[in-house]
């Protein structure tokens, strides 16, 4: 395999769809749901949750859909770099949160039974 994840992967999503027709009808309608327009949330705040998400889970498809919705919400340069320290921070504090975690399941599994 000369690369992995590429633009031209795009041209397998009908087969993708096609494939798995009700599976991606629900995942479609949730996209659709959380990109929606006339929630309550403002679409520049939508889309710029959506950019942090996308970060954290690292998924280039979605940042680059969502970092162009930002644009066209009128996210500025300055908001989506707040977006990247704001996510990077969160999910350094995620492994922080289960790095506690880690630290009680070491306790419990150097403790011996009795």
């Amino acid at each position: 395999m000369t690369e992995y994840q590429t633009p031209k992967d795009r041209a397998y999503t009908d087969i993708l769809i096609k494939s798995a027709p009700k599976e991606a009808a629900a995942f479609l309608n949730l996209k659709h749901t959380a990109e929606r327009k006339d929630g309550v949330i403002p679409i520049k705040y939508r889309e710029l949750m959506s950019v942090a998400v996308a970060l954290t889970t690292q998924c280039t498809y979605c940042i680059e859909a969502h970092i162009n919705n930002a644009v066209q919400a009128g996210a500025s340069r300055e908001e989506i770099a707040e977006t990247v320290f704001i996510a990077a921070a969160l999910r350094a504090g995620g492994a922080v949160g289960t790095g506690l975690m880690a630290m009680r399941l070491f306790e419990e599994a150097s403790t011996p039974t009795v």
